[in-house]
């Protein structure tokens, strides 16, 4: 056996320590089998994963906001949940809005709400410090510009603020986990996605910022944000995941999902008849003033081809003189023209040819494939660059020899990662 060692270093400082163990094998040819020891542990938010939204002093939207899960805030009252025409039966333990597919809740409501949001928040708090306290892998990574990589399971840490001005990939396994430390504001780019790549799931993602967290513009966002102050959702931007903040939380004609449960990090239910986790895949469909309409997947790829199966479709019907129309084997769906609509329709869809279109503006249409495949929608291919890998990444790669290099850009830094030849 052979043990490599080698680091890759900014200009200023260590961006990351990776032990390789090499072992020589036979089966009729000789080749080199890169090993590497697991990811780090999850992070158990408690009874705070059983919301989609959870702060402390409020929680605001304007637009056409879509919000699957439940949300909640504390010590606040009902009153700093504002823009959900919120509606609460006489002595009831949540409200319901037509923008949330969920339950709001709140510290005025009946019993047992006020004592389990108060223990949600709590064990909000307590995630935090978790993972803010985990031990990293990584430090100092791209200095703060994390655009265009694709990272590998771990820990990575930040003692400034990161932005994420191009796309980056997360890549790795169904059950491996990523936390990244922000010692001060995370900003998201305009348009700009963060896409899981090899089965990641967003449950096991975590953003743990101390400053500010901003999702740009139409931005695409998966993950578990745990914020020390506010979280900002653009206009449009999307969020697969989760947004616990410890101030507010402000929301622009956003769609916000709670991911699925992986491989843990949820307490028991909040309060009475709890939103079940959806089994199906997810999609949103959008039809905007601009005269554009498209249906894209959890990563914010347009939709051409699905596998047979159960989905969730968040629409969007932006505009008043506009509507989105599906249809296809078994389906016949639509928004109303007049006025701007959000809705959930759960559909089944069967081997054939689906159409979408504004029936106002026939220009306005598209497609796409299901196959007779019965599987989730695939996930995105990696991107061709190479992975930075942590010092315990859970995704094999090809062994390398040892060196040391410098970089300015992230671009010389992820290329760089892969100058190292394989060891025969």
């Amino acid at each position: 056996m052979k043990k490599l060692n080698f680091s890759v270093q900014t200009s200023k400082n260590s961006v990351a320590i990776l032990t390789v163990l090499v072992v020589s094998f036979a089966f009729g040819l000789f080749g080199p089998i890169a090993t590497f020891a697991a990811g780090p542990a999850t992070v158990n938010l408690g009874t705070a994963g059983n919301f989609v939204i959870l702060a402390k002093t409020g929680i605001s939207t304007t637009g056409t906001t879509s919000i699957v899960g439940d949300i909640g805030v504390s010590p606040a009252a009902a009153t700093f949940i504002t823009g959900f025409a919120l509606i609460l039966p006489a002595a009831s333990a949540f409200s319901t809005s037509a923008l949330v597919t969920g339950k709001a809740y709140a510290p005025g409501y009946a019993d047992p709400t006020p004592a389990n949001l108060t223990t949600a928040v709590l064990d909000m708090q307590t995630a935090y410090t978790d993972a803010a306290g985990r031990a990293s892998n990584v430090t100092e990574l791209g200095a703060g510009n994390i655009g265009g990589l694709t990272l590998a399971p771990g820990v990575y840490k930040w003692g400034t603020g990161v932005t994420i001005p191009t796309d980056v990939t997360l890549s790795g396994g169904a059950n491996d986990v990523w936390i990244f430390q922000v010692a001060q504001n995370l900003f998201v780019s305009s348009a700009t996605k963060v896409v899981l790549a090899g089965g990641a799931q967003a449950s096991n993602i975590f953003w743990v910022v101390a400053g500010q967290t901003t999702i740009g513009t139409t931005a695409v966002f998966n993950g578990n944000i745990l914020d020390q102050t506010a979280i900002v959702l653009n206009t449009g931007a999307t969020l697969n995941g989760r947004a616990l903040a410890q101030t507010a939380v402000t929301l622009d004609a956003n769609v916000v999902t709670k991911p699925s449960a992986a491989s843990g990090g949820e307490g028991p239910a909040i309060g009475p008849e709890p939103v079940a986790e959806t089994s199906t895949s997810a999609l949103t469909a959008t039809v905007r003033d601009d005269f554009t309409i498209d249906i894209k997947n959890s990563n914010g790829a347009l939709v051409t081809t699905l596998p047979s199966g159960s989905y969730t479709i968040q629409v969007i019907d932006q505009t008043s003189n506009h509507n989105f129309h599906l249809t296809g084997t078994g389906v016949d769906l639509s928004t109303t023209v007049s006025g701007t609509t959000n809705a959930t329709w759960n559909v089944t869809l069967t081997p054939g040819t689906y159409t979408y279109v504004c029936d106002p503006h026939a220009g306005m249409k598209g497609s796409f494939t299901v196959t007779g495949a019965s599987a989730p929608p695939a996930t995105p291919a990696t991107p061709a660059v190479p992975t930075v890998s942590p010092a315990v990444p859970a995704t094999p790669a090809t062994p390398a020899t040892s060196a040391s290099v410098s970089s300015n850009t992230n671009a010389a830094l992820q290329a760089q990662l892969n100058v190292l030849s394989a060891t025969p």
